[in-house]
């Protein structure tokens, strides 16, 4: 039996792995043993919830007690601090997206992982949502692509990260469909809370984002190609965290993930660069 550890308990999806795997029982040969709470009520909430049966005072105190771990906070600025004890043990780790907050910050940690060879891996869940993947699909027999338009809520101002928390959610899906090969990125703001952002590509493609504030959104993607248009929204499969921890546990259990340096950095940068330009109200260029 592989145990794993989880640390942070503010974001809901602590509770949403552990149901997964301890109650659901939908992994095998794997259970959530551990949880670290940025709070005491955090931590026992979790494990309520998802029927953790310890909690730890410390995220180090993990080493010694679990095979793997979970790094999951509300902003990622707190992610790879709290990681840094648990690589040093060389323990397995999912960090959840975004896998950082600053893409020097990542390339260290992950050349550090590289150096003692362990596995990480970090990604949002929509690309692994069914819809996600038919309409990734559809986009290949569109030809080149012109424009893709990515819809979601974003608050902008968010303590945990403005543009980082939620933006990520359409970033990941963007690069992961057009690729990292960026220009320049600009925000528009617009005089409420509902916003939009334009990543330029070098091959001429456009990526837009609307950052939805006012409202509860719903994700959609919508691509126009030399061959035609898709229209399709981005919903939850019936098990939205599913896919996603049947991928990272597999990790643990072989030491192989599909994930690149590319795929969990990029869109750090994007997000780096898109924050830039709502606070300086212009054109950011992109370094990936």
């Amino acid at each position: 039996m592989l145990n794993i550890g989880i640390v942070g308990a503010e974001n809901s999806h602590t509770a949403a792995i552990a149901k997964v795997i301890n109650v659901e029982k939908r992994v095998r040969g794997v259970r959530v043993t551990h949880v670290w709470g940025e709070t005491k009520a955090f931590a026992e909430k979790a494990a309520a919830a998802g029927n953790i049966p310890n909690i730890v005072k410390r995220p180090e105190d993990l080493v010694g007690q679990v095979d793997a771990a979970a790094v999951d906070h509300r902003h990622g600025k707190y992610h790879l601090p709290a990681a840094e004890a648990l690589l040093e043990a060389k323990m397995p780790l999912f960090i959840d997206k975004p896998f950082c907050y600053r893409k020097a910050e990542g390339q260290r940690f992950l050349a550090r992982a590289k150096k003692l060879n362990v596995p990480v891996c970090s990604f949002s869940t929509l690309p692994k949502q069914a819809s996600y993947k038919a309409f990734a699909k559809k986009l290949k027999q569109l030809g080149e692509i012109q424009t893709l338009v990515a819809t979601g809520s974003c608050d902008i101002k968010s303590k945990w990260g403005g543009i980082f928390f939620y933006g990520i959610h359409q970033v990941d899906m963007i690069v992961r469909l057009l690729g990292c090969d960026i220009s320049h990125v600009q925000v528009s703001k617009g005089k409420r809370k509902n916003h939009s952002a334009q990543i330029a590509y070098n091959n001429g493609t456009v990526a837009t984002m609307n950052l939805v504030g006012g409202a509860s959104a719903p994700f959609h993607l919508s691509a126009i190609g030399e061959k035609g248009r898709i229209d399709e929204p981005i919903v939850a499969d019936t098990s939205q965290y599913l896919t996603g921890v049947r991928d990272f546990c597999k990790m643990f259990q072989t030491g192989v993930t599909d994930e690149t340096e590319q795929s969990m950095l990029g869109p750090v940068a994007v997000l780096e660069a898109l924050e830039k330009s709502v606070s300086r109200k212009g054109l950011v260029k992109v370094k990936i």
